[in-house]
C-alpha cells in the first residue's frame, strides 16, 4: 500500500482468533494496520492483543448469524477477512448458517458499509455438486460472496498444517496411544498440505493492494501427498512405528456415524464424504496464475514446519532424537 499509512486504516478480521485468524492479525499488527476482531466469545481472544502495540488490537462480539452484530463490526473498516469456519455442526453452528448464509451477510454488509478490500478464506474442493455438506456450504458462500461483493478475493487451500492444526497433531496424537493408524479408502487421497502462515500472507497482499480481488485462488503446498504418505511423514517425524489398517469407504462411514455422536467427533460421515475425493490444485488454476504464484508466494514445505511441533510427540519429547 504505497504512499498510504496503514496506521490510518481499520481492518475486521472475523474469526481472528482462530487458526488461520490468528496469523492474519498477527501480519496486519505487524504492518501496522488497526484492527477489530470480531469473534462470537470475545474472552477467547484477548490473547491476540499483545501481537500489537497497546490499542492497536480491539476484540468485539460479532455473530455471522446476525447481520446486525456483522454489520457494528465493520463500521468505519477499511477492509474485512472472513476467517470463520467450522468442521462439524453443533445445534445452531450448521454449514449453512457459518459457510453459506454468514458468508453472503459479511460480504453483504462489507458492501454497505464501504470496505474496500475483502478476502474470504473458503476451502479447497468447494463444490456445488459435493456429496459433502461442508464442500456444498462453502460453495454457497463462495456465491453469496461473489454476489454481494464481486470484488472480493476468495482463498481456497488445501489442509492447512501449522502448530495449532487440528490434522498432523491429531494424528500424531493417535499414534502416541494406538498401536494401529486408518487408512481411509485405502489412503490413495491426494492433499497439497499448505501452511497456515503462507496462507495469512496470501490474504496480506490482497489487504495491502498487491494482488487482485475479484479472483478465487488455489492455495497448495510445494507437494502433492497420498493420505498414507502423510501418515508414513507422521510417524518417521515422531520416531513410532505403527500399522497402517486400510479402511473401505464404507466401513468408515459406519465407524463415523458413531463417532460423530461425540461432542468433539474425530471423525464424522461427512468427513469421510470429503475423503473420497483429491483435495490438490487444479491445472487451470495453476495455468491462470490463481494460486501462490499470484502473491510472490514460495509456499513451505510440510518438512520444513511440521517437524518443528510434532517433535512433542516423540517418546521422549522434543529433545529425542529421530534418525532420518
Amino acid at each position: 500500500m504505497s504512499g498510504q499509512n496503514q496506521a490510518d486504516h481499520l481492518v475486521t478480521v472475523f474469526g481472528g482468533s482462530g487458526f488461520v485468524g490468528r496469523y492474519i492479525v498477527r501480519g496486519l499488527a505487524q504492518r501496522g494496520y488497526r484492527i477489530r476482531v470480531a469473534v462470537r466469545r470475545p474472552a477467547d481472544a484477548y490473547f491476540l492483543q499483545p501481537f500489537g502495540d497497546v490499542g492497536q488490537i480491539q476484540v468485539v462480539q460479532a455473530n455471522l448469524r446476525d447481520a446486525e452484530s456483522v454489520a457494528e463490526a465493520l463500521k468505519g473498516s477499511y477492509a474485512a477477512v472472513n476467517a470463520v469456519g467450522i468442521l462439524y455442526e453443533t445445534r445452531k453452528q450448521t454449514f449453512d448458517s457459518i459457510h453459506g448464509r454468514g458468508a453472503a451477510i459479511v460480504a453483504e454488509q462489507a458492501a454497505k458499509a464501504g470496505v474496500k478490500r475483502l478476502v474470504h478464506i473458503s476451502a479447497l474442493g468447494a463444490d456445488s455438486m459435493s456429496p459433502s455438506d461442508y464442500a456444498e456450504s462453502k460453495a454457497a458462500g463462495e456465491r453469496g460472496v461473489r454476489l454481494e461483493f464481486p470484488g472480493a478475493a476468495i482463498l481456497q487451500p488445501s489442509v492447512i498444517f501449522g502448530p495449532e492444526d487440528g490434522f498432523f497433531n491429531m494424528f500424531a496424537a493417535m499414534a502416541r496411544i494406538s498401536p494401529v493408524l486408518p487408512l481411509i479408502g485405502g489412503g490413495d487421497t491426494k492433499f497439497q498440505p499448505v501452511f497456515v502462515g503462507d496462507v495469512a500472507e496470501a490474504a496480506l497482499a490482497v489487504i495491502d493492494g498487491d494482488a487482485a480481488g475479484g479472483q478465487i485462488y488455489e492455495l497448495g503446498g510445494p507437494e502433492q501427498l497420498s493420505f498414507r504418505e502423510i501418515l508414513e511423514f507422521i510417524l518417521k517425524t515422531t520416531g513410532r512405528k505403527r500399522l497402517l489398517v486400510p479402511v473401505p469407504f464404507f466401513i468408515a462411514k459406519i465407524q463415523a456415524w458413531f463417532l460423530q455422536m461425540w461432542p468433539w467427533p474425530l471423525l464424522t460421515v461427512d468427513q469421510v464424504l470429503l475423503l473420497q475425493r483429491d483435495n490438490v490444485v487444479g491445472e487451470a488454476a495453476s495455468r491462470e496464475g490463481r494460486d501462490f504464484s499470484a502473491f510472490g508466494i514460495t509456499p513451505r514445505s510440510i518438512e520444513v514446519i511440521v517437524p518443528s511441533y510434532l517433535s512433542r510427540f516423540r517418546a521422549a519429547g522434543q529433545f529425542d532424537q529421530v534418525s532420518a
